[in-house]
C-alpha cells in the first residue's frame, strides 16, 4: 500500500521548485543583460573604423625632366645667287667639309658682262669728254687772263667780262663733265662687285649640307635680292658645336637656369649619351602652348649630332626638399579639393589640403601640405570626416603604437582596414 507525502513534504518540494525557478529566472536575466553589454560593447567598437596608417616617403634625390629636343647648327646659311645666269660649275657636293672663301660655284652671267662692257664704254667717253673739257677750260683761262691784263684803253671792259663769261662757262662744262665720269664710274664699280657675285664663296667653316642646283641649271637672283626671287642653291652649317631647343613646359620652367646640366639621347645611336648645359632661354612664356623656350649648347667635335634630328633631353632639375610622395589611394576627392587624411596623437582625423606635382603612376609627388613627420590614412572611407576618432591596423582601439608597416596600394594593411573586427 503506497504511503500519502505529508503536507509538509508537498510544500517544502514546492518552496525547492519555486526557489529554482527563481534562481533560473534570475541567472537568465544576468546572462541576458551581459550579452546586452557584450552587443553594446562591439557595437561601439564597430563604430570606430579601423585604418591603415603609412608615412610619407622623401622625394626623389634628383628630378628627371625628359623632354623631345630639336638640334640645330650652330651657324647655318642657305647660299643663292645674287646675280642671274647658268650655273658654270660647282665644286663641292652635300656632305664635304669646306673651308671658309672655298668656291661652291661659278655662275656664267652673260648679261651682266654686256652691262659691265657697256658701262666701262660710257666711262671711257666720259673720260675722253673730260680731256676735251680741261682743254677748253685751259684756253678759256689763257684768254682771260690775257684779256684781264691788257693795258687800260686797248680792249673794253665788255670783252673783258665776255672772256671771263667765257672762262667760267668752260669750267661749269669741265665740272659737269667730271660729274658725269664719276657717276660712270660708280656703274662700273657696281658692276664689278655683280661679277664677283658669278663665283658663289663659302661663308664660313663647316659642311655642305643641300646642294639644288646643276650645271647649266637657269639661275636666277634670289632671296629677295632685287626684287629676285630664285631658288636655294646651296647650304652650308658649321657643326663643330650645335644647339638643341626644347619646349619646357610653364609648370616646370621654374628650374631651368643657364648652366644647367641635361643627357641627350638620339633614336639612331641607343647607346651613346651626349652632354649639353642651358645656355639661355627665352625669358617668355609661349602663348599657344603655354611653354618656355630653352636653348642648350652641345659640342660635336665627330659631326654626330646632326641638324635637324630629333634628341630626347633629360634634364636633371634640383630637388625640393619640402617634397613627399605618398601612394595615389591616400588621396581624398572632395569638394575643396584634393585632401589627405591625417591621424593625430589622439587618433583623431584632420584632413589636410595638399599640392601635387609629378604623377608617378602608384604614388604621386605631394609638393605642399605634408611633412615627413605625418601619419597619413591610407585608402580612407569616404565617410572620414574631420574629428572622427579611428583605430589604427594592429593597435588598441585606445590609441596604441602604429604598426611598423607601411601600407602602399593593395598590401594586406589595405584590407585590414575594410574588413570589419570579429568576436
Amino acid at each position: 500500500m503506497t504511503s500519502t507525502p505529508s503536507p509538509r513534504r508537498l510544500r517544502f518540494v514546492g518552496f525547492l521548485a519555486a526557489l529554482a525557478a527563481i534562481a533560473i529566472a534570475i541567472f537568465g536575466v544576468i546572462e541576458r543583460r551581459g550579452h546586452e553589454v557584450e552587443v553594446a560593447k562591439w557595437t561601439r567598437e564597430q563604430a570606430v573604423p579601423t585604418v591603415a596608417v603609412i608615412k610619407p616617403h622623401p622625394g626623389a634625390t634628383a628630378q628627371s625632366l625628359v623632354l623631345p629636343g630639336t638640334v640645330r647648327a650652330w651657324y647655318e646659311a642657305p647660299i643663292y645667287a645674287r646675280v642671274s645666269g647658268y650655273l658654270k660649275s660647282w665644286n663641292f657636293d652635300y656632305g664635304a667639309r669646306v673651308k671658309k672663301g672655298d668656291l661652291l660655284a661659278e655662275i656664267d652671267a652673260p648679261d651682266l658682262d654686256a652691262q659691265l662692257a657697256a658701262a666701262q664704254a660710257k666711262l671711257n667717253s666720259a673720260r675722253a669728254l673730260v680731256n676735251v673739257r680741261e682743254a677748253e677750260r685751259q684756253f678759256a683761262e689763257s684768254s682771260n687772263k690775257r684779256w684781264h691784263d691788257s693795258p687800260k684803253g686797248v680792249v673794253s671792259v665788255q670783252e673783258q667780262e665776255s672772256k671771263e663769261a667765257d672762262y667760267n662757262s668752260a669750267v661749269a662744262r669741265l665740272n659737269s663733265a667730271s660729274a658725269e665720269v664719276a657717276a660712270d664710274q660708280g656703274e662700273v664699280d657696281r658692276l664689278l662687285a655683280m661679277e664677283d657675285f658669278k663665283r658663289i664663296t663659302v661663308p664660313f667653316d663647316g659642311v655642305v649640307t643641300a646642294r639644288e642646283t646643276d650645271i647649266g641649271a637657269l639661275i636666277n637672283a634670289g632671296s629677295g635680292i632685287g626684287g629676285g626671287t630664285g631658288p636655294e642653291l646651296f647650304r652650308v652649317a658649321d657643326v663643330r658645336q650645335v644647339r638643341i631647343y626644347v619646349q619646357v613646359p610653364q609648370q616646370l620652367s621654374a628650374g631651368i637656369q643657364p648652366g644647367l646640366t641635361a643627357d641627350l639621347r638620339l633614336p639612331q645611336f641607343p647607346t651613346k649619351t651626349f652632354k649639353a648645359s642651358v645656355a639661355t632661354t627665352s625669358s617668355s612664356i609661349n602663348t599657344a602652348a603655354r611653354t618656355l623656350l630653352v636653348e642648350l649648347h652641345s659640342d660635336n667635335p665627330d659631326g654626330l649630332l646632326q641638324p635637324g634630328a630629333y634628341a630626347q633631353v633629360d634634364f636633371e632639375l634640383p630637388t625640393n626638399p619640402d617634397v613627399v610622395r605618398i601612394p595615389t589611394s591616400a588621396l581624398m576627392f572632395r569638394e575643396q579639393g584634393l585632401e589627405v587624411a591625417t591621424i593625430g596623437p589622439d587618433n583623431k582625423i584632420a584632413l589636410k589640403p595638399v599640392t601635387l606635382g609629378r604623377n608617378l603612376g602608384t604614388e604621386v609627388e605631394v609638393l605642399q601640405g605634408l611633412t615627413l613627420a605625418d601619419r597619413v590614412v591610407n585608402s580612407p572611407p569616404d565617410s572620414l570626416a574631420v574629428g572622427d576618432v579611428v583605430r589604427i591596423t594592429g593597435s588598441s582601439a585606445s590609441g596604441g603604437e602604429t604598426s611598423e608597416r607601411s601600407a602602399s596600394p593593395g598590401s594586406e594593411d589595405v584590407a585590414a582596414a575594410r574588413a570589419p573586427e570579429k568576436h
